[in-house]
């Protein structure tokens, strides 16, 4: 294989168009006239120091589509230059979630690609190589600034109500004073050289932009004093070896890319096309934070969340799409996609909501017969682990039954969970029952128990909730005694051993002719000896 430096090299040949070309119409909003199919290469790039989290899974999803959109490639870049915060198996959690969420990338650490490595760890030659490249131009220089006296510089400017920055002292350094240091082995940073004159840039989102850094900030690091890149050097690297012809990301990183424009020219680099993605917050205007342990996405899977309900969720609650109704699919949000109509306005997600939509997303899978088949295996997996020493009747695990459960259950559920919890019990153990709770519902509880008997075996395998509700309300009729209501309790005491849930019919025909008749057996016999 060609070594690394040899193959980024290579990459300074390729010619890249802009691919988007950006217009601000009357109405505020920008307008990509234009889009190539197949040369749009966009990527996610998360620091490995903690696990993918919500507002990580939406700029992944915005990448992804957009590159499926226009036909190019998402690609997953781990940005683990500060080593003293990367959490160990982060990255591969990383890629795990986006995996699980429906939106794999096509290159990555783990499934490799043309342009790697991709962790930038393994891509410190380069970093080196380009620190040099500004170096010998002029464009960086050493600083042999010490911590304390940054620290000091800190410490004045807040005293004085400014805000913190590095004075550029090590800018005017002499040639020789440099190479003594350097000679001396004192410890020292690399920091590109801030001109004024910054161009204005057209972001895909927040239009026309220009910020003068220069003149609110101190030169910035691009190469610590451990030899590792900061942000600003590596992700501007990276982006144009990876020949990024988009960069999606969040608006925090807006003000930050007139100083990586100015990186770019120093290096005689095309840069990508930038848009930046409004934020992603709490329904109350706050901002969502990791210390919110159930923003994990991992605790979204852990509680049974599905993916394609917390992909609609996201996107539901912001801009970017022809329309904004509940129940899109990933094909669905590609397909209706369109990024001239992203808005600044910060996107309120209220998770309150996440239950609706993963009750519309389970009905979707129950009634597609291959993910129908998967969630029967999750759910003969959940009954056994909750119910294993309890179940008297092992038909409860067979497909065909829990087939049955999930049909009648749909659009009632929100979650395969539900049907483990206390109030679905009894489809998959008989209920405990005494002769003193049938005695204290009816007196013709024998009667009822003999008659519904009768229904069952005359209608067989054929059972159906609309003949049957019909069948137990002239059943009502015959017990003159009794309460049309009183039989419901009695039936869905004998059933269930609950007072409420489905209504009694489809407790019936979910149970099944067998199991109906086991119960009202025992039903009988508790009545003979009330």
């Amino acid at each position: 294989m060609m070594p690394l430096s040899q193959r980024c090299f290579r990459c300074l040949t390729v010619v890249r168009n802009r691919l988007v070309k950006i217009q601000l119409n009357t109405a505020g909003t920008r307008r990509c006239s234009t889009v190539q199919q197949g040369d749009v290469r966009v990527r996610f790039a998360p620091s490995p120091t903690g696990f993918l989290h919500l507002g990580g899974l939406r700029t992944a999803l915005y990448n992804y589509i957009f590159a499926k959109k226009y036909g190019g490639s998402f690609v997953l870049r781990m940005e683990d230059t500060d080593q003293s915060r990367v959490v160990p198996a982060a990255a591969e959690s990383i890629e795990d979630m986006l995996e699980w969420a429906g939106v794999p990338p096509d290159e990555s650490p783990r499934r490799g690609g043309s342009v790697g490595p991709y962790l930038q760890s393994q891509r410190l030659d380069l970093y080196t190589q380009t620190a040099q490249q500004l170096l010998e131009s002029g464009h960086a220089y050493y600083c042999f600034c010490s911590s304390q006296r940054l620290d000091l510089l800190k410490k004045e400017a807040f005293r004085n109500g400014q805000t913190p920055r590095y004075d550029n002292r090590c800018r005017h350094l002499r040639a020789e004073q440099v190479q003594e240091k350097l000679g001396q082995r004192v410890p020292h940073v690399v920091r590109f050289r801030l001109e004024t004159g910054v161009e204005p840039f057209e972001d895909m989102i927040f239009g026309r932009n220009h910020h003068e850094v220069a003149q609110v900030e101190g030169d910035p690091v691009v190469i610590k004093a451990d030899g590792f890149p900061t942000y600003h050097l590596a992700n501007i690297v990276d982006d144009h070896y990876m020949r990024i012809s988009h960069v999606l990301r969040g608006s925090e990183w807006l003000i930050s890319t007139s100083k990586h424009l100015l990186m770019y020219r120093a290096l005689g680099w095309q840069p990508p096309t930038f848009g930046h993605l409004p934020l992603l917050l709490n329904k109350d205007g706050s901002k969502l934070s990791k210390r919110q342990g159930d923003i994990f996405i991992q605790s979204f899977q852990r509680d049974g969340v599905l993916p394609e309900a917390l992909l609609d969720i996201t996107t539901n609650c912001g801009s970017g799409f022809n329309s904004n109704r509940i129940g899109r699919r990933i094909d669905e949000l590609i397909s209706e996609f369109n990024p001239t109509t992203i808005t600044t306005h910060s996107a309120l997600l209220d998770l309150e909501k996440l239950p609706e939509f993963n009750r519309i997303h389970l009905k979707h899978r129950i009634e597609d017969e291959q993910q129908c088949r998967l969630l029967i295996n999750d759910l003969q997996g959940q009954i056994q682990q909750a119910y294993a020493a309890d179940i008297q009747d092992k038909e409860v695990l067979q497909e065909d039954y829990i087939r049955r459960v999930l049909h009648f259950r749909k659009g009632h559920i929100s979650s395969l969970q539900q049907l483990v919890s206390p109030l679905y019990s009894y489809l998959w153990v008989r209920p405990s029952v005494s002769s003193q709770q049938v005695a204290a519902l009816t007196a013709e509880a024998q009667l009822i128990a003999s008659l519904v008997l009768k229904i069952i075996s005359e209608r067989g395998e054929d059972l159906a909730v609309d003949r049957l509700s019909k069948d137990l309300k002239t059943l009502a009729k015959q017990t003159k005694a009794t309460k049309n209501i009183d039989v419901m309790k009695l039936l869905r005491l004998a059933l269930s051993g609950l007072q409420q849930g489905p209504s009694v019919a489809e407790m019936m025909v979910s149970l099944g002719p067998v199991e109906i008749s086991h119960r009202l057996r025992k039903l009988l016999l508790l009545s003979g000896t009330s």
